[in-house]
């Protein structure tokens, strides 16, 4: 029998015939595991979901009350056949990975993850397995991610050099406004972050589940002087629009690993690009997979075909799975 025959990948998500579950599926199901609560991974509108109570209470912060089933982490659940357990991911609060075991077989789902220190959520704890199921968002060698406080270090600098004007820094609601802030934090940045109202919602969530995040206040309303000489977060869609026009001569910045790729940022206007991502780089997807030792790598969400071919360069047995996704969501 075929290695991993007991899951049966499809567009819409993984399937579990032997816990009749399925993982991170993009359309309403009876029972779902979600790894964390972006949205190409966590939908509304299943009967069941079995998650972290992070990822919980992210999802019913963004589609209401969800038929919600806790599972924290090192905590597992027998799901028919299948045992499942959850263990750290290190991309965004409450992210996990999947690690499901039937008949002497261990498969583990990363969900997105990385490697890196994350002051917002628990680090990634890597899991021997026979398949491990990883992401390849930033699947090419090209993707070698800087330092985090190097480049909020240009942040800074760039406030210090310019005290009569505003940083104003794009970065998704879920996972990476909250972590700009939490850095710049343990770098020492005391002052108040003004937040775009969209923000609010999801950082008002990370601090009651025990996120510090320092003194924020909102950006609307307050006097255009008042925001001189600030940081000032909202989503990357708010950056070039109307409501920016009424800030002091903003320096446009934007937090994203896909600002290693300068036609992004020029495209987007960005004056200060921050290299700042959520996701493993190239060296931590293979790092990652040196590590695990897996019997077999299957490779999904973004450039799978690099990956794959790297894994057979190092004799280890990989496939891509077409799930669907959308790459920019969280990054």
């Amino acid at each position: 029998m075929a290695l991993g025959n007991w899951i049966e990948p499809h567009p819409t998500g993984i399937y579990i015939p032997s816990a009749d579950a399925w993982v991170d599926p993009s359309v309403p199901v009876p029972r779902a595991l979600v790894t964390h609560g972006h949205a190409d991974h966590a939908r509304g509108g299943h009967g069941q979901v079995w998650a972290t109570p992070e990822t919980l209470a992210i999802m019913e912060c963004r589609y209401g009350p969800q038929a919600g089933n806790p599972v924290a982490y090192g905590e597992s659940i027998r799901m028919g056949e299948v045992e499942v357990g959850f263990v750290p991911a290190g991309h965004v609060l409450g992210s996990a990975q999947l690690v499901l075991d039937h008949k002497g077989e261990r498969i583990v789902v990363s969900g997105d993850y990385k490697r890196r220190d994350d002051p917002t959520c628990a680090r990634f704890e890597p899991v021997p397995c026979d398949i491990f199921i990883t992401e390849a968002t930033f699947g090419l060698p090209v993707f070698r991610h800087p330092e985090t406080h190097d480049e909020l270090d240009k942040l800074l600098a760039a406030l210090r050099a310019n005290p009569t004007r505003c940083v104003l820094v794009g970065a998704y609601a879920l996972g990476k406004a909250q972590r700009v802030i939490g850095e710049l934090r343990v770098m020492g940045f005391d002052d108040p972050i003004y937040l775009h109202g969209a923000l609010q919602r999801l950082c008002d969530l990370y601090v009651e589940l025990g996120v510090d995040l320092g003194d924020l206040r909102p950006a609307t309303g307050v006097a255009k002087a008042e925001l001189e000489g600030r940081i000032i977060l909202a989503p990357p869609g708010a950056l070039n629009d109307r409501w920016s026009r009424r800030l002091p001569d903003p320096i446009t910045a934007m937090a994203s690993g896909w600002m290693r790729v300068r036609q992004r940022a020029v495209q987007r206007n960005i004056e200060l690009p921050l290299i700042l991502s959520d996701h493993a780089d190239w060296d931590e997807l293979t790092t990652t997979i040196r590590e695990i030792a897996p019997r077999e790598v299957w490779v999904t969400h973004g450039r799978e075909d690099a990956l794959v071919h790297w894994c057979g360069l190092h004799q280890i047995k990989a496939r891509a799975l077409d799930l669907v996704g959308f790459e920019d969501e969280d990054d």
